[in-house]
């Protein structure tokens, strides 16, 4: 099919990769002129694991280009907007301007049979409003919203083998037209029996940002069980496990640690809050409020810790800080935690030093006044406490004998609680994990 993906983002140079990749003709919009020219010689913006690969095999297929012309879009039939949904300043709600903007530029490029998908996480309502926009253009277009579920460091295979589809349509024929083209899109991910929802748009909305809120909740969780562990005695690491044989409650993201970040999760629970409370039923989600207020307070619990393993003497003393980006495998700093506690240790005074194997430029371009190295060894060089805050393998995989060697005092908080505690208590070390003893 054709296809045109409005905004090249993390979202939508992803999506439009892949869709070439799947055999589909694709043309990619953006903005940013500096953005498209990249992405049409091949280079990435952003680190995405096989995205790099993706895209040179599909620009040397034909099948994908980039274009900073709206009008470009003018001639697919269906047309993704992957536009971003941003934390408005000053509020919890989302901001929507790109969204309307993307939408309002498409219009008249649209032609009669044309599919405008929406897949940026939006407010519920939005799509219902913007069908009515779509109605009243005249252009002979209709909507549907598909929501995305990538996870950052899986997004191309998510993208080419989801694990499941969700389509938000209209009643009737319209509904059952978009559906027929959606189904093309995802011929390959259909054929491999993909489970598929069908629905409306509300509901289509709130599969993502429900999806995020319950994904947020059970880290917090687990988290909180965390607080309450540190004051009892108790190991959250055992805790986790123990309750996670239970096949209703899992194992899966019942990891205590320093809690969660990036683009997505804590501006998408401040949103759905802020949009519930639109709706007169701010008290269904309040409990989101306490959510992000938990995950917020682990950040400084880590903190704390290193001030307390310093014996308080923070001032000059050099903190050897592994990882920067809000997750492994990414070099996004969004609201990243790892990023703020190595803010906040080095407004506390501390000589910090940081390392990150993806995301050191984009923490310089937010927070030069860190000192940042690309090498572990210099990282951890004289270092009075190490703080391990993004599960890097690089960090996991790290031999406490070797490190001892390097530091000055052999302690070290274990912000992700993902090291062997004996085998770094066995080399010398003073270790300090969440929640556990």
């Amino acid at each position: 099919m054709k296809i045109s993906v409005i905004g090249c983002g993390y979202l939508g140079a992803v999506h439009a990769s892949a869709m070439a990749e799947l055999g589909h003709e694709v043309v990619g919009i953006d903005v940013d002129v500096d953005k498209i020219r990249a992405l049409a010689e091949g280079i990435t913006p952003f680190y995405e694991p096989g995205l790099p690969e993706v895209l040179s095999s599909a620009l040397a297929s034909g099948r994908l280009r980039f274009s900073a012309d709206i009008a470009d879009a003018r001639g697919s039939a269906v047309h993704f907007i992957a536009v971003g949904t941003p934390q408005k300043a000053g509020s919890n709600a989302a901001d929507l301007r790109f969204v309307d903007a993307a939408l309002h530029a498409l219009i008249p490029h649209l032609q009669k049979g044309d599919l405008v998908v929406g897949k940026s996480t939006v407010p519920v309502g939005t799509a219902a409003r913007l069908a009515e926009v779509l109605s009243s253009s005249g252009s002979g277009a209709i909507l549907a919203w598909n929501p995305e579920f990538l996870r950052e460091g899986f997004a191309v295979q998510d993208t080419i083998a989801p694990d499941r589809l969700v389509y938000g349509v209209a009643a009737g024929e319209d509904g059952r037209r978009a559906t027929a083209q959606l189904n093309e899109v995802y011929a390959t991910a259909i054929e491999a029996e993909t489970p598929l929802v069908v629905t409306d748009y509300a509901t289509a909305e709130l599969v993502k940002v429900a999806a995020n809120a319950f994904l947020a909740t059970k880290i917090s969780f687990i988290n909180a069980m965390a607080e309450i562990a540190e004051v009892s005695g108790a190991d959250v690491t055992q805790l986790a496990d123990a309750i996670g044989y239970d096949s209703r409650i899992g194992r899966r993201f019942l990891n205590a640690g320093v809690g969660f970040g990036g683009g997505c999760l804590p501006k998408d629970i401040r949103a759905f809050t802020a949009r519930a409370e639109e709706l007169g039923r701010g008290e269904s989600v309040a409990f989101l409020k306490e959510v992000d207020a938990i995950n917020l307070r682990r950040r400084q619990r880590v903190v704390d810790l290193t001030v307390a393993a310093l014996g308080r003497s923070v001032h000059n003393a050099k903190v050897a800080v592994l990882g920067l980006s809000f997750k492994p495998h990414s070099d996004d700093v969004r609201d990243s935690p790892a990023l703020d506690v190595a803010v906040q240790l080095r407004g506390l005074g501390s000589d910090v030093m940081a390392t990150d194997p993806q995301a050191i430029e984009n923490s310089r371009l937010r927070h030069p006044q860190i000192t940042y190295s690309t090498d572990i060894e210099e990282t951890l060089r004289g270092a009075d406490a190490v703080v391990l805050v993004t599960e890097w393998p690089e960090f996991k995989s790290i031999d406490p004998v070797w490190a001892a060697g390097l530091v000055n005092s052999r302690t070290i908080i274990d912000g992700r609680n993902t090291l062997d505690a004996a085998a770094w208590r066995d080399a010398g070390w003073n270790y300090y994990g969440l929640g556990r003893p």
